[in-house]
């Protein structure tokens, strides 16, 4: 990366950071008939931080972040984007947010430089289409068919013409989906700018060690309503506080009554959270976590992940969510 590239603007460079709300919703409702897909949402979002908002599949994600841009009209409830009712002043806020764009959003024979060229015209204030290039990565792909790139040189595209108009509000929706290990140090990499130089940015993810990574803020959905919203920081404090206990993932169930045995604690200590994952009640000691490997070892079982005290946001996910995880 150039300095000149290091440099360069890629949020509007006039947005002032403040503790004024650059989004808002209040008590929104989205209703489908009967059903609420939102029911009674509220939460603020600010210049220069990260909003991840995270939930199953059908947990209302999709429909509030429609109604963000301005694709769906509440039911009931006030949403302000930029101090805009995005429904009703889309023009407006059209120069002034970018949106990542799903797969199909793109002519299958448009070349990414052809693209970023045809993005630029509809802004007065735009990143050049060398930079955009350049900024995600694909100087080697730059005329190759838009049909023939990886899918993750796809998102590394579509992350680039979001950005195009120097955006104050972007909307990101799985930015590392099927990126490699490389191209998602790059698309980190421009999140921290966009956040440094003062953007709004809402993150809609599954990957949630990716969503833990790149958030200060977390709203957790399910069935349409904010079960849990906080800071990171606030969310891990309280995900650990007294967090004398194992957290283990096994690549098939167990029997938690045989845990319960080998570890030497009663039934009542060891919780399947979901099949092949355990919440183990007590301080992970060497003695425990050695027992626990043994007690694998002779059933034939490999662990996917062991943890003691410290909880991740995964693990505050699916203690909240449970069985409903496996939707998303």
């Amino acid at each position: 990366m150039t300095e000149t590239e290091t440099q360069a603007p890629i949020s509007n460079p006039k947005r002032v950071i403040d503790n004024n709300p650059i989004v808002s919703c209040k008590d929104v409702v989205i209703a489908y008939g009967s059903t609420r897909a939102v029911d009674g949402l509220s939460f603020d979002a600010f210049a220069g931080r990260v909003l991840a908002i995270l939930g199953p599949n059908g947990a209302g994600k999709t429909s509030t972040v429609e109604a963000l841009e301005g694709y769906r009209i509440p039911s009931h409830g006030n949403i302000r984007v930029l101090g805009h009712d995005p429904a009703k002043n889309s023009k407006t806020l059209s120069a002034r947010i970018g949106v990542m764009l799903q797969e199909g959003g793109i002519h299958p024979m448009m070349s990414p430089i052809e693209a970023t060229h045809l993005f630029t015209k509809y802004y007065s204030d735009s990143i050049s289409p060398d930079d955009i290039i350049q900024l995600t990565g694909l100087e080697h792909v730059a005329k190759r068919p838009y049909k023939r790139l990886s899918g993750g040189e796809k998102q590394r595209l579509s992350l680039g013409l979001a950005l195009t108009g120097r955006p104050e509000v972007v909307f990101l929706d799985e930015p590392t989906a099927g990126v490699d290990p490389q191209g998602r140090l790059g698309i980190r990499e421009i999140i921290t700018r966009l956040r440094e130089q003062g953007a709004c940015i809402i993150l809609t993810t599954h990957e949630l060690p990716e969503a833990e990574r790149l958030a200060d803020e977390v709203l957790i959905l399910n069935k349409g309503k904010n079960i849990m919203q906080g800071s990171m920081h606030e969310l891990l404090s309280l995900g650990s506080k007294g967090a004398n206990t194992i957290r283990l993932r096994t690549t098939l169930p167990l029997d938690t009554t045989l845990l319960a045995q080998a570890v030497g604690l009663d039934l009542s200590e060891v919780a399947e959270e979901l099949p092949g994952n355990y919440l183990i009640k007590a301080t992970g000691t060497p003695e425990r976590i050695v027992a626990i490997t043994t007690f694998l070892a002779t059933m034939n079982i490999a662990i996917d992940s062991l943890t003691s005290g410290m909880v991740s946001l995964e693990e505050i996910y699916l203690s909240l969510i449970g069985g409903e995880a496996n939707d998303g």
